[in-house]
Protein backbone atom coordinates (compact mmCIF):
# COMPACT_ATOMS: atom_id res chain seq x y z
CA UNK A 1 0.00 0.00 0.00
CA UNK A 2 1.50 3.40 -0.81
CA UNK A 3 1.64 5.90 1.54
CA UNK A 4 -0.22 9.58 0.68
CA UNK A 5 3.10 12.07 0.30
CA UNK A 6 3.87 14.27 3.08
CA UNK A 7 5.63 17.87 2.22
CA UNK A 8 8.88 16.83 4.21
CA UNK A 9 9.44 12.92 2.27
CA UNK A 10 9.64 14.18 -1.52
CA UNK A 11 11.80 11.39 -2.87
CA UNK A 12 12.05 8.98 -0.07
CA UNK A 13 8.72 8.39 -0.24
CA UNK A 14 7.90 8.03 -3.41
CA UNK A 15 10.35 5.71 -3.73
CA UNK A 16 8.77 3.42 -1.37
CA UNK A 17 7.44 0.21 -2.43
CA UNK A 18 4.03 -0.26 -1.36
CA UNK A 19 2.37 -3.59 -1.82
CA UNK A 20 1.67 -5.15 1.04
CA UNK A 21 5.06 -6.05 2.89
CA UNK A 22 6.83 -4.32 0.80
CA UNK A 23 9.06 -2.82 2.21
CA UNK A 24 10.38 -6.29 3.84
CA UNK A 25 10.46 -7.87 0.20
CA UNK A 26 12.57 -4.79 -1.04
CA UNK A 27 15.05 -4.97 1.54
CA UNK A 28 14.92 -8.60 1.41
CA UNK A 29 16.03 -7.63 -2.51
CA UNK A 30 18.73 -5.08 -1.68
CA UNK A 31 20.51 -7.57 1.60
CA UNK A 32 20.43 -10.27 -0.99
CA UNK A 33 22.54 -8.77 -4.05
CA UNK A 34 24.98 -7.10 -1.16
CA UNK A 35 25.64 -11.00 0.16
CA UNK A 36 26.00 -11.95 -3.25
CA UNK A 37 28.60 -9.28 -3.88
CA UNK A 38 30.48 -9.59 -0.71
CA UNK A 39 30.79 -13.16 -0.40
CA UNK A 40 32.34 -13.24 -3.72
CA UNK A 41 35.43 -12.07 -2.15
CA UNK A 42 35.93 -14.96 0.05
CA UNK A 43 33.98 -17.36 -1.60
CA UNK A 44 37.04 -18.13 -3.97
CA UNK A 45 39.42 -18.32 -1.48
CA UNK A 46 38.97 -21.95 -0.40
CA UNK A 47 38.79 -22.58 -4.19
CA UNK A 48 42.37 -21.76 -4.97
CA UNK A 49 44.33 -24.31 -4.60
CA UNK A 50 42.06 -26.63 -7.23
CA UNK A 51 41.81 -23.59 -9.76
CA UNK A 52 45.79 -23.65 -9.85
CA UNK A 53 45.88 -27.12 -10.64
CA UNK A 54 42.75 -26.81 -13.16
CA UNK A 55 43.98 -23.65 -15.00
CA UNK A 56 47.89 -23.88 -14.44
CA UNK A 57 48.15 -20.78 -12.35
CA UNK A 58 51.74 -19.87 -11.13
CA UNK A 59 52.20 -19.34 -7.46
CA UNK A 60 51.89 -15.07 -7.73
CA UNK A 61 49.20 -15.29 -10.90
CA UNK A 62 46.83 -17.23 -8.44
CA UNK A 63 46.53 -13.83 -5.80
CA UNK A 64 44.95 -11.90 -8.99
CA UNK A 65 42.22 -14.30 -9.11
CA UNK A 66 41.64 -12.25 -5.76
CA UNK A 67 42.47 -9.14 -6.71
CA UNK A 68 41.45 -8.91 -10.12
CA UNK A 69 37.76 -8.64 -8.62
CA UNK A 70 38.10 -6.58 -5.42
CA UNK A 71 40.18 -3.76 -7.60
CA UNK A 72 37.79 -3.38 -9.94
CA UNK A 73 35.42 -3.65 -7.30
CA UNK A 74 36.74 -0.81 -5.34
CA UNK A 75 37.75 1.15 -7.90
CA UNK A 76 34.77 1.48 -10.10
CA UNK A 77 32.52 1.96 -6.67
CA UNK A 78 32.18 5.54 -7.17
CA UNK A 79 31.27 5.41 -10.43
CA UNK A 80 28.27 2.99 -10.00
CA UNK A 81 27.21 4.96 -7.07
CA UNK A 82 27.11 8.12 -9.69
CA UNK A 83 25.58 6.18 -12.67
CA UNK A 84 22.66 5.56 -9.75
CA UNK A 85 22.22 8.96 -9.09
CA UNK A 86 21.95 10.03 -12.55
CA UNK A 87 20.25 7.01 -14.52
CA UNK A 88 17.91 5.77 -11.48
CA UNK A 89 19.33 3.64 -8.77
CA UNK A 90 16.58 0.48 -9.89
CA UNK A 91 17.40 0.82 -13.15
CA UNK A 92 21.26 0.64 -12.96
CA UNK A 93 20.85 -1.66 -9.67
CA UNK A 94 19.30 -4.33 -12.20
CA UNK A 95 22.18 -3.91 -15.06
CA UNK A 96 24.71 -4.77 -12.35
CA UNK A 97 23.24 -7.42 -10.93
CA UNK A 98 22.77 -8.57 -14.75
CA UNK A 99 26.04 -8.06 -15.55
CA UNK A 100 27.60 -9.60 -12.40
CA UNK A 101 25.29 -12.78 -13.35
CA UNK A 102 26.86 -12.84 -17.28
CA UNK A 103 30.55 -12.52 -15.46
CA UNK A 104 30.05 -15.31 -12.99
CA UNK A 105 28.80 -17.68 -15.68
CA UNK A 106 32.10 -16.55 -18.08
CA UNK A 107 34.32 -17.76 -15.10
CA UNK A 108 33.01 -21.26 -14.44
CA UNK A 109 33.34 -21.61 -17.86
CA UNK A 110 36.58 -20.31 -18.33
CA UNK A 111 39.14 -22.61 -19.71
CA UNK A 112 42.30 -21.21 -18.73
CA UNK A 113 43.70 -18.13 -16.64
CA UNK A 114 43.31 -15.21 -18.86
CA UNK A 115 39.72 -15.90 -19.55
CA UNK A 116 39.38 -16.66 -15.46
CA UNK A 117 40.82 -13.48 -14.47
CA UNK A 118 38.82 -11.58 -17.17
CA UNK A 119 35.67 -12.71 -15.85
CA UNK A 120 36.84 -12.04 -12.04
CA UNK A 121 37.64 -8.29 -13.15
CA UNK A 122 34.06 -8.35 -15.44
CA UNK A 123 32.19 -9.51 -12.18
CA UNK A 124 34.09 -6.66 -9.90
CA UNK A 125 32.67 -3.86 -12.41
CA UNK A 126 28.92 -5.46 -12.16
CA UNK A 127 29.26 -5.32 -8.40
CA UNK A 128 30.85 -2.29 -8.29
CA UNK A 129 27.47 -0.83 -9.94
CA UNK A 130 25.34 -2.64 -8.42
CA UNK A 131 26.41 -2.78 -4.77
CA UNK A 132 26.46 1.39 -4.07
CA UNK A 133 23.16 1.47 -5.74
CA UNK A 134 21.77 -0.92 -3.50
CA UNK A 135 22.89 1.06 0.04
CA UNK A 136 21.45 4.13 -1.92
CA UNK A 137 18.10 2.36 -2.22
CA UNK A 138 17.72 1.46 1.45
CA UNK A 139 17.73 5.59 1.80
CA UNK A 140 15.70 6.62 -0.48
CA UNK A 141 12.98 3.42 0.24
CA UNK A 142 13.66 3.78 4.56
CA UNK A 143 11.33 6.13 6.33
CA UNK A 144 15.01 8.26 8.43
CA UNK A 145 14.28 7.17 11.98
CA UNK A 146 13.83 3.10 13.13
CA UNK A 147 12.79 1.90 10.43
CA UNK A 148 16.05 3.15 8.05
CA UNK A 149 18.33 2.37 11.32
CA UNK A 150 16.59 -1.59 10.95
CA UNK A 151 17.25 -1.80 7.63
CA UNK A 152 20.88 -0.53 7.56
CA UNK A 153 21.47 -2.85 10.28
CA UNK A 154 20.31 -5.83 8.30
CA UNK A 155 22.60 -4.32 5.52
CA UNK A 156 25.78 -3.91 7.80
CA UNK A 157 25.30 -7.64 8.85
CA UNK A 158 25.38 -8.91 5.51
CA UNK A 159 28.17 -6.26 4.24
CA UNK A 160 30.48 -7.32 7.47
CA UNK A 161 29.58 -11.61 7.76
CA UNK A 162 29.01 -12.14 4.19
CA UNK A 163 32.88 -12.86 3.93
CA UNK A 164 32.27 -15.61 6.35
CA UNK A 165 29.44 -16.90 4.59
CA UNK A 166 31.32 -16.91 1.40
CA UNK A 167 33.98 -18.88 3.00
CA UNK A 168 31.11 -21.57 4.45
CA UNK A 169 29.64 -21.53 0.50
CA UNK A 170 33.21 -22.21 -0.77
CA UNK A 171 33.81 -24.77 1.35
CA UNK A 172 30.78 -26.65 0.55
CA UNK A 173 30.66 -26.47 -3.28
CA UNK A 174 34.20 -27.51 -3.79
CA UNK A 175 33.81 -29.83 -1.58
CA UNK A 176 30.76 -31.33 -2.82
CA UNK A 177 30.89 -30.15 -6.45
CA UNK A 178 34.04 -28.43 -7.97
CA UNK A 179 35.21 -25.15 -8.00
CA UNK A 180 33.30 -23.75 -10.97
CA UNK A 181 30.23 -24.00 -8.73
CA UNK A 182 31.86 -21.11 -6.53
CA UNK A 183 30.69 -19.12 -10.13
CA UNK A 184 28.00 -20.66 -10.91
CA UNK A 185 25.83 -20.30 -7.44
CA UNK A 186 25.89 -16.57 -9.07
CA UNK A 187 23.55 -17.04 -12.02
CA UNK A 188 20.51 -18.07 -10.13
CA UNK A 189 20.73 -16.64 -7.20
CA UNK A 190 20.93 -12.58 -9.64
CA UNK A 191 18.45 -13.88 -12.00
CA UNK A 192 15.81 -14.11 -8.71
CA UNK A 193 17.64 -10.82 -7.78
CA UNK A 194 17.07 -8.83 -11.19
CA UNK A 195 13.37 -10.49 -12.06
CA UNK A 196 11.97 -9.57 -8.41
CA UNK A 197 13.63 -6.12 -8.29
CA UNK A 198 11.01 -4.28 -10.30
CA UNK A 199 8.11 -6.39 -8.35
CA UNK A 200 9.03 -4.52 -4.88
CA UNK A 201 11.29 -1.58 -5.33
CA UNK A 202 10.26 1.63 -7.01
CA UNK A 203 12.26 3.83 -9.18
CA UNK A 204 14.00 6.75 -7.48
CA UNK A 205 14.01 10.16 -8.87
CA UNK A 206 16.86 11.19 -11.68
CA UNK A 207 19.29 13.65 -11.43
CA UNK A 208 20.66 15.13 -14.18
CA UNK A 209 24.43 15.28 -14.39
CA UNK A 210 27.53 14.34 -15.98
CA UNK A 211 29.98 10.90 -15.97
CA UNK A 212 33.24 11.78 -14.65
CA UNK A 213 34.94 9.05 -16.48
CA UNK A 214 38.66 10.63 -16.13
CA UNK A 215 38.37 10.97 -12.59
CA UNK A 216 36.98 7.00 -12.85
CA UNK A 217 39.59 5.91 -14.46
CA UNK A 218 42.21 7.76 -12.74
CA UNK A 219 41.08 6.46 -9.39
CA UNK A 220 41.05 2.99 -10.33
CA UNK A 221 45.04 3.38 -11.78
CA UNK A 222 46.02 4.74 -8.89
CA UNK A 223 44.64 2.54 -6.47
CA UNK A 224 45.64 -0.91 -8.71
CA UNK A 225 49.29 0.40 -9.11
CA UNK A 226 49.27 1.12 -5.22
CA UNK A 227 48.11 -2.07 -4.08
CA UNK A 228 50.46 -3.82 -6.45
CA UNK A 229 53.33 -2.20 -5.31
CA UNK A 230 52.82 -3.37 -2.25
CA UNK A 231 51.98 -7.08 -3.19
CA UNK A 232 55.71 -6.68 -5.17
CA UNK A 233 56.76 -5.78 -2.02
CA UNK A 234 56.06 -8.50 -0.39
CA UNK A 235 57.72 -10.96 -2.71
CA UNK A 236 60.59 -8.66 -3.75
CA UNK A 237 61.33 -7.00 -1.49
CA UNK A 238 60.94 -2.82 -0.68
CA UNK A 239 64.20 -1.86 -2.85
CA UNK A 240 62.60 -3.49 -6.08
CA UNK A 241 62.91 -1.39 -8.73
CA UNK A 242 59.05 -2.23 -10.14
CA UNK A 243 58.19 -1.87 -6.48
CA UNK A 244 59.39 1.79 -6.16
CA UNK A 245 58.05 2.43 -9.49
CA UNK A 246 54.65 1.45 -8.84
CA UNK A 247 54.40 3.62 -5.52
CA UNK A 248 55.78 6.43 -7.12
CA UNK A 249 53.43 6.03 -10.39
CA UNK A 250 50.62 5.83 -7.86
CA UNK A 251 51.33 8.83 -5.97
CA UNK A 252 51.44 10.96 -9.39
CA UNK A 253 47.80 9.03 -10.20
CA UNK A 254 46.33 9.53 -7.04
CA UNK A 255 47.52 13.38 -6.55
CA UNK A 256 46.19 13.63 -10.44
CA UNK A 257 42.90 12.35 -9.59
CA UNK A 258 42.38 14.77 -6.30
CA UNK A 259 43.39 17.93 -8.52
CA UNK A 260 41.25 16.80 -11.46
CA UNK A 261 37.96 16.51 -8.80
CA UNK A 262 38.36 19.69 -7.39
CA UNK A 263 38.50 21.47 -10.77
CA UNK A 264 35.19 19.43 -12.09
CA UNK A 265 31.82 20.50 -12.03
CA UNK A 266 30.34 17.05 -11.12
CA UNK A 267 32.87 15.22 -10.00
CA UNK A 268 32.88 11.01 -9.15
CA UNK A 269 34.23 12.25 -5.64
CA UNK A 270 32.71 15.04 -4.17
CA UNK A 271 35.24 16.39 -2.24
CA UNK A 272 32.97 18.45 0.27
CA UNK A 273 31.61 15.67 1.69
CA UNK A 274 34.90 15.21 3.62
CA UNK A 275 34.41 18.71 4.63
CA UNK A 276 32.23 16.94 7.06
CA UNK A 277 34.11 16.24 10.03
CA UNK A 278 31.70 12.80 11.40
CA UNK A 279 31.68 11.80 7.61
CA UNK A 280 35.45 12.01 6.76
CA UNK A 281 36.10 10.36 10.00
CA UNK A 282 33.66 7.50 9.45
CA UNK A 283 35.46 6.71 6.06
CA UNK A 284 38.99 6.88 7.87
CA UNK A 285 37.00 4.55 9.93
CA UNK A 286 35.90 2.19 7.75
CA UNK A 287 39.47 2.05 5.84
CA UNK A 288 41.33 1.14 8.98
CA UNK A 289 38.34 -2.41 9.30
CA UNK A 290 38.23 -3.29 6.26
CA UNK A 291 42.10 -3.71 6.33
CA UNK A 292 41.43 -5.77 9.88
CA UNK A 293 38.56 -7.82 8.86
CA UNK A 294 39.81 -8.87 5.19
CA UNK A 295 43.04 -10.04 7.25
CA UNK A 296 41.11 -11.80 9.84
CA UNK A 297 39.79 -13.48 6.71
CA UNK A 298 42.46 -14.43 5.03
CA UNK A 299 45.04 -15.63 7.33
CA UNK A 300 42.77 -17.29 9.77
CA UNK A 301 41.83 -19.89 6.44
CA UNK A 302 45.63 -20.55 5.99
CA UNK A 303 45.90 -21.06 9.33
CA UNK A 304 42.96 -23.57 10.19
CA UNK A 305 43.60 -25.47 6.88
CA UNK A 306 47.54 -24.97 7.13
CA UNK A 307 48.24 -25.54 10.70
CA UNK A 308 44.69 -26.99 12.04
CA UNK A 309 44.28 -29.61 9.23
CA UNK A 310 40.76 -28.60 8.60
CA UNK A 311 39.28 -29.28 4.71
CA UNK A 312 37.54 -26.86 2.87
CA UNK A 313 34.06 -27.82 3.92
CA UNK A 314 35.01 -27.54 7.69
CA UNK A 315 37.19 -24.93 7.50
CA UNK A 316 34.06 -23.05 5.83
CA UNK A 317 32.22 -24.17 8.87
CA UNK A 318 34.48 -22.89 11.50
CA UNK A 319 33.58 -19.00 10.24
CA UNK A 320 29.71 -19.44 10.93
CA UNK A 321 29.93 -18.15 14.06
CA UNK A 322 31.20 -15.25 12.89
CA UNK A 323 28.49 -14.67 10.54
CA UNK A 324 26.08 -14.92 13.64
CA UNK A 325 27.74 -12.70 16.19
CA UNK A 326 28.17 -9.97 13.50
CA UNK A 327 24.19 -9.96 13.21
CA UNK A 328 24.24 -9.64 17.26
CA UNK A 329 26.20 -7.21 17.39
CA UNK A 330 24.41 -4.97 14.32
CA UNK A 331 20.78 -5.74 16.13
CA UNK A 332 22.45 -4.60 19.44
CA UNK A 333 23.92 -1.11 17.43
CA UNK A 334 20.57 -0.79 15.87
CA UNK A 335 18.25 -0.99 18.88
CA UNK A 336 20.20 1.48 20.99
CA UNK A 337 21.69 4.03 18.13
CA UNK A 338 18.99 6.27 18.90
CA UNK A 339 19.39 6.34 22.94
CA UNK A 340 23.34 6.66 22.72
CA UNK A 341 24.16 7.83 18.96
CA UNK A 342 26.98 6.06 16.84
CA UNK A 343 29.77 7.30 18.97
CA UNK A 344 29.97 4.49 21.56
CA UNK A 345 29.74 1.92 19.34
CA UNK A 346 32.42 3.13 16.68
CA UNK A 347 34.46 2.72 20.06
CA UNK A 348 33.76 0.33 21.55
CA UNK A 349 33.68 -1.91 17.89
CA UNK A 350 36.82 -0.98 17.81
CA UNK A 351 38.31 -1.82 20.84
CA UNK A 352 36.81 -5.39 20.56
CA UNK A 353 38.03 -5.50 17.01
CA UNK A 354 41.22 -4.79 18.33
CA UNK A 355 40.71 -7.07 21.34
CA UNK A 356 40.13 -10.17 19.26
CA UNK A 357 43.20 -9.73 16.98
CA UNK A 358 45.43 -8.88 19.68
CA UNK A 359 44.26 -12.39 21.13
CA UNK A 360 44.50 -14.09 17.87
CA UNK A 361 48.15 -12.79 17.97
CA UNK A 362 48.71 -16.18 20.74
CA UNK A 363 48.15 -18.94 18.22
CA UNK A 364 50.88 -21.26 17.61
CA UNK A 365 51.31 -25.23 16.19
CA UNK A 366 49.81 -26.28 19.46
CA UNK A 367 46.63 -24.00 19.37
CA UNK A 368 43.24 -25.84 18.65
CA UNK A 369 40.00 -24.33 17.57
CA UNK A 370 37.79 -24.25 20.42
CA UNK A 371 41.01 -22.96 22.85
CA UNK A 372 42.90 -20.31 20.80
CA UNK A 373 40.91 -19.14 17.35
CA UNK A 374 36.76 -19.52 18.12
CA UNK A 375 36.99 -17.23 21.91
CA UNK A 376 38.90 -14.02 19.45
CA UNK A 377 37.42 -14.47 16.22
CA UNK A 378 33.40 -14.01 18.54
CA UNK A 379 35.00 -11.37 20.12
CA UNK A 380 36.20 -9.71 16.97
CA UNK A 381 32.77 -10.55 15.21
CA UNK A 382 30.77 -8.49 18.06
CA UNK A 383 32.76 -5.37 16.92
CA UNK A 384 32.50 -5.53 13.06
CA UNK A 385 28.68 -5.93 13.69
CA UNK A 386 28.93 -2.69 15.93
CA UNK A 387 30.80 -1.41 14.08
CA UNK A 388 29.36 -1.58 10.42
CA UNK A 389 25.70 -0.35 11.39
CA UNK A 390 27.23 3.17 13.10
CA UNK A 391 29.40 3.62 10.29
CA UNK A 392 26.56 2.91 7.41
CA UNK A 393 24.32 5.30 9.42
CA UNK A 394 27.06 8.15 9.85
CA UNK A 395 28.17 8.33 5.99
CA UNK A 396 24.50 9.08 4.87
CA UNK A 397 23.35 11.41 7.52
CA UNK A 398 23.00 14.88 6.13
CA UNK A 399 23.76 13.62 2.77
CA UNK A 400 21.21 15.11 0.02
CA UNK A 401 18.83 12.80 -1.95
CA UNK A 402 20.72 13.41 -5.02
CA UNK A 403 24.51 12.73 -3.53
CA UNK A 404 23.52 9.20 -1.47
CA UNK A 405 24.63 7.27 -4.66
CA UNK A 406 28.30 9.09 -4.65
CA UNK A 407 28.37 8.67 -0.52
CA UNK A 408 27.23 5.24 -0.37
CA UNK A 409 29.90 4.67 -3.34
CA UNK A 410 32.55 6.47 -1.64
CA UNK A 411 31.91 3.93 1.64
CA UNK A 412 31.75 1.31 -0.44
CA UNK A 413 35.02 2.30 -2.15
CA UNK A 414 36.78 3.12 1.16
CA UNK A 415 35.60 -0.61 2.60
CA UNK A 416 37.04 -2.33 -0.93
CA UNK A 417 40.19 -0.14 -1.01
CA UNK A 418 40.77 -0.48 2.71
CA UNK A 419 40.34 -4.44 2.46
CA UNK A 420 42.30 -4.67 -0.72
CA UNK A 421 45.52 -1.90 0.87
CA UNK A 422 44.98 -3.49 4.04
CA UNK A 423 45.36 -6.86 3.03
CA UNK A 424 48.45 -6.26 0.43
CA UNK A 425 50.24 -5.00 3.85
CA UNK A 426 49.50 -7.81 6.06
CA UNK A 427 50.89 -9.87 3.26
CA UNK A 428 54.12 -8.03 3.49
CA UNK A 429 54.12 -8.17 7.38
CA UNK A 430 53.66 -11.99 7.13
CA UNK A 431 56.42 -12.62 4.38
CA UNK A 432 58.96 -11.02 6.51
CA UNK A 433 58.14 -12.47 9.32
CA UNK A 434 57.91 -15.68 8.10
CA UNK A 435 61.31 -15.33 6.11
CA UNK A 436 62.80 -14.48 9.27
CA UNK A 437 61.65 -17.78 10.87
CA UNK A 438 62.37 -20.26 8.02
CA UNK A 439 66.22 -19.12 9.10
CA UNK A 440 65.53 -20.61 12.10
CA UNK A 441 63.89 -23.23 11.24
CA UNK A 442 65.70 -24.80 7.56
CA UNK A 443 68.85 -25.19 10.07
CA UNK A 444 66.81 -27.60 12.37
CA UNK A 445 64.59 -29.49 9.46
CA UNK A 446 68.03 -30.32 8.15
CA UNK A 447 69.25 -31.80 11.46
CA UNK A 448 66.55 -34.51 11.52
CA UNK A 449 65.47 -34.56 7.73
CA UNK A 450 65.18 -38.21 5.53
CA UNK A 451 66.99 -37.98 2.14
CA UNK A 452 63.36 -37.90 0.78
CA UNK A 453 62.27 -35.21 2.72
CA UNK A 454 65.87 -33.00 1.68
CA UNK A 455 65.15 -34.12 -1.73
CA UNK A 456 61.51 -32.99 -1.62
CA UNK A 457 62.46 -29.67 -0.01
CA UNK A 458 64.95 -29.07 -3.19
CA UNK A 459 62.29 -29.32 -5.53
CA UNK A 460 59.83 -27.18 -3.84
CA UNK A 461 61.22 -25.09 -1.72
CA UNK A 462 58.69 -25.42 0.82
CA UNK A 463 59.36 -27.04 4.79
CA UNK A 464 56.62 -30.01 5.52
CA UNK A 465 55.29 -30.07 9.28
CA UNK A 466 56.28 -29.11 11.76
CA UNK A 467 58.44 -27.14 10.38
CA UNK A 468 56.60 -25.24 8.17
CA UNK A 469 53.63 -24.82 10.57
CA UNK A 470 55.89 -23.35 12.39
CA UNK A 471 56.85 -20.74 9.89
CA UNK A 472 53.34 -20.03 8.90
CA UNK A 473 52.25 -19.03 12.74
CA UNK A 474 55.10 -16.95 13.03
CA UNK A 475 54.04 -15.21 9.79
CA UNK A 476 50.06 -15.10 10.77
CA UNK A 477 50.83 -13.70 13.95
CA UNK A 478 53.07 -10.81 12.75
CA UNK A 479 49.92 -10.18 10.22
CA UNK A 480 47.49 -10.18 13.46
CA UNK A 481 49.36 -7.66 15.50
CA UNK A 482 49.65 -5.35 12.31
CA UNK A 483 45.70 -6.00 11.99
CA UNK A 484 45.51 -5.25 15.78
CA UNK A 485 46.99 -2.05 15.48
CA UNK A 486 44.32 -1.43 12.43
CA UNK A 487 41.28 -2.28 14.67
CA UNK A 488 42.88 0.04 17.28
CA UNK A 489 43.65 3.05 14.98
CA UNK A 490 39.56 2.85 13.95
CA UNK A 491 39.39 3.03 17.77
CA UNK A 492 41.09 6.10 18.19
CA UNK A 493 39.79 7.91 15.08
CA UNK A 494 36.14 7.59 16.34
CA UNK A 495 37.58 9.01 19.66
CA UNK A 496 39.14 11.72 17.70
CA UNK A 497 36.94 12.99 14.92
CA UNK A 498 33.03 11.74 15.59
CA UNK A 499 30.93 14.33 17.43
CA UNK A 500 27.02 13.40 17.80
CA UNK A 501 24.76 16.25 17.63
CA UNK A 502 21.59 16.36 19.59
CA UNK A 503 20.32 16.59 15.74
CA UNK A 504 21.81 13.44 14.75
CA UNK A 505 20.05 11.86 17.99
CA UNK A 506 16.95 13.51 16.83
CA UNK A 507 17.14 11.98 13.28
CA UNK A 508 17.71 9.21 14.50
CA UNK A 509 14.46 8.86 16.82
CA UNK A 510 12.48 9.51 13.60
CA UNK A 511 11.83 13.20 14.77
CA UNK A 512 13.91 14.79 11.39
CA UNK A 513 13.17 15.49 8.38
CA UNK A 514 14.41 13.72 5.57
CA UNK A 515 17.84 14.20 3.96
CA UNK A 516 18.64 18.01 2.78
CA UNK A 517 17.36 18.32 -0.64
CA UNK A 518 20.87 19.56 -1.51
Amino acid sequence: MTESPRPAASAQETAKGGRGGGNAMALFVIASCQLMVVLDITIVNIALPHIQRDLDFSTTGLSWVVNAYTLTFGGLLLLGGRAGDILGRRRVFIFGVLLFVLASLLGGLAQNSGQLLAARALQGVGGAIASPTSLALISTTFREGPERNRAFGVFAAVSAGGGAIGLLAGGVLVEWLNWRWVLFVNVPIGLLIAFATPRWIRESERHPGRFDFTGALMSTAGMVLLVYGFIRAGQDGWRDPLTLASFAVAVVVLVGFVLVERRSRQPITPLHMFADRNRAGTYGIMLFLAAALFGMFFFLTLFVQNVLGFSPLRAGLAFLPVSAVIAIGAGLASRFLPVYGPKPFMVGGGLLAAAGLGWLTLTDVHSTYAGSVLGPMLVFSLGMGMEFVSLTLMALSNVSVQETGAASGLLNATQQVGGSLGLSILVTMYGTASRNEAEKQVPRFLEQATPAERLQFQRTGELPAPWGAEVLTSGVSAAFVTAAVFAGLAALVAVVAIQVRPSDLERLQGGGGGAPPG
